[in-house]
């Protein structure tokens, strides 16, 4: 039989809010509505409890789809949501609430930074790539490149590659400026931004701007500015208004005993407890001890490394969780004592 939990779409700036609406053309059929802790609610609906890990990608998809629609929805609304990250879910109305209360602090922190702030995204494309790659071809130094392999007998794939990274080695610095002339005439009118990877090399930039809601009129007019000044080299898309997804988006950690304890055999915690101190020690130590640079020709030595470091990642979150939880002092790789501090509440790196 499938379980069902409650699945957590964004945390709202309200307690007030109850059933929001049911779906009516999605294949989710379950209403979205709000559980409240103080003066802030998580926007929900019951589920079955998926396992993300092990989705299609067009079941990841259709979630992914109606995910952004509910939270875009919540905002059109008027509310101030921050997003939850796609696939968090809840055992039930009890763990939602423990979730609310452990974060309250950082949920509320996070809700000052948002308030009356939007994100926009904005890519930038070459408006010819082929065109853009004939115009790096032609300069001085890839020329005289070319000219030097014609002059010799026989085109090597050696020679052929040679080129090909100059070229590109030349497009990327070509890119870079870009870039960063749309970066700096866009910096004036955001408050914060984001520059994510690019998806192949016909994008320029990829970035996430955080905008004042009263400065957005300001923001678009200097999009378009810019729109008109590389007409001829760059294409523009925006997508916005959208919540911060990329600055503010809430990750929620539920952890396991088993994955604390086998994190304390890695890093050799002998003892029951530890200060976040010792860990950041012993860590460093170790990540010292069996870095692969110090250890080239050891077999294992790359895996025990970054085993090294999931261990302290790990604990690290452990810690956190800790503190959420008001256990400051140090940790506790007790069982009956971690059960209190199992959840932690981070924005999502």
């Amino acid at each position: 039989m499938d379980k069902i939990g409650i699945y957590i779409y964004g945390i709202i700036n309200s307690n007030s809010a109850s059933d929001f609406f049911t779906p009516k053309d999605s294949y989710k059929k379950e209403s979205v509505y709000t559980i409240s802790y103080q003066d802030v609610s998580a926007v929900v609906s019951n589920s079955e409890i998926i396992e993300y890990a092990y989705s299609s990608k067009d079941t990841l998809a259709k979630l992914l789809v109606w995910h952004q629609k509910v939270i875009e929805k919540i905002m059109d609304l008027k509310y101030t949501i921050i997003p939850v990250r796609l696939g968090t879910f809840a055992l039930d109305e009890a763990e939602v609430k423990d979730i609310l209360s452990k974060g309250y602090s950082l949920i509320k922190d996070v809700m000052e930074k948002t308030r009356d702030k939007i994100e926009t995204d904005v890519v930038a494309t070459w408006t010819d790539f082929n065109s853009t790659l004939k115009e790096v071809g032609e300069e001085e130094e890839i020329k005289k490149l070319k000219e030097k392999i014609l002059d010799n007998p026989g085109i090597t794939v050696d020679d052929q590659m040679k080129v090909g990274v100059m070229i590109k080695k030349v497009l990327d610095k070509k890119r870079e400026k870009y870039a960063l002339q749309i970066q700096t005439f866009l910096s004036d009118y955001c408050t914060a931004f984001k520059i994510h990877a690019l998806m192949d090399d016909r994008m320029v930039i990829n970035a996430a701007f955080l905008v004042n809601k009263l400065e957005q009129k300001d923001f678009d007019r200097k999009i378009e500015e810019i729109n008109t000044e590389f007409a001829e080299k760059l294409n523009f898309r925006c997508v916005g208004p959208l919540p911060s997804y990329s600055f503010y988006t809430l990750e929620i950690k539920k952890m396991k005993f088993e994955e604390i304890d086998w994190a304390k055999k890695k890093l050799r915690l002998l003892d029951d407890f530890a200060t976040a101190k010792e860990i950041e020690k012993v860590h460093r130590k170790l990540a010292f001890s069996f870095h692969p640079d110090r250890n080239p020709n050891t077999p294992g030595i790359e895996k025990e490394f970054n085993e090294v470091t999931k261990a302290y990642r790990i604990l690290a979150d452990y810690c956190g969780a800790c503190k959420q939880a008001g256990s400051v002092d140090s940790l506790s790789f007790n069982e009956e004592e971690f059960n209190k501090n199992t959840i932690l509440v981070k924005v999502k790196d």
